[in-house]
């Protein structure tokens, strides 16, 4: 016995079947997403809690790191400022150093046969400076005689250009005054001849 198909009812029938389980693949992939959530509400709340605890770190780390960098700074700047708070009144401390230095220049050179009131002076001067210059190093104020060493725009003030056959050009051929630095800063420039070409 043969059995009547008609194309267009089992087209009819078959939609049906596929549809249905089109929606069943659908709700099987929404209750997928659902487990893969697997969470109830409560736990929801946990895990915005969580990341909302994570991000708060970070944010703590991130501003306790800033803070360490200003507390950093600051305590440089605090340490610069003590240190070189003196800086003005070390200036003119150099001065009397320099003062000395001059008075000696001024004596006439040790000779034999001198007068002894001239020996006596030359000597205290001599120990007076000494003694200053050891209080000035302790302090952390260093001086420097330039002579011949090259001139350094940095440490050095020309004053004059000589022509010089014994020194390259840009030797400080003599230093009127040293180079005064406070904690390796520098306090005062030397005061120096250069030597020029053309000697």
């Amino acid at each position: 016995m043969t059995q009547d198909t008609d194309p267009t009812k089992v087209g009819t029938q078959a939609a049906p079947a596929e549809s249905d389980h089109a929606a069943q693949h659908q709700d099987a992939a929404a209750a997928g997403a659902d487990q893969a959530a697997g969470l109830s509400p409560a736990e929801q709340r946990i895990a915005e809690l969580e990341q909302e605890a994570a991000e708060l770190k970070e944010k703590w780390l991130r501003s306790e790191a800033e803070n360490q960098n200003l507390r950093t700074r600051a305590k440089r700047e605090v340490d610069d400022a003590r240190q070189y708070a003196v800086q003005k009144f070390a200036r003119d401390v150099v001065e009397a150093a320099e003062n000395l230095r001059r008075a000696l220049s001024s004596l006439p050179a040790a000779r034999e046969g001198e007068d002894t009131v001239l020996t006596k002076i030359r000597e205290g001067i001599e120990s007076t400076e000494r003694s200053f210059i050891s209080i000035l190093e302790r302090n952390g104020i260093q001086c420097d005689d330039p002579s011949g060493k090259a001139f350094d725009a940095n440490q050095h003030q020309a004053m004059a250009e000589q022509p010089s056959g014994e020194h390259a050009p840009g030797t400080v051929i003599q230093a009127w005054t040293p180079t005064w630095t406070l904690h390796g800063r520098l306090l005062k420039p030397a005061m120096v001849v250069v030597a020029k070409a053309g000697g």
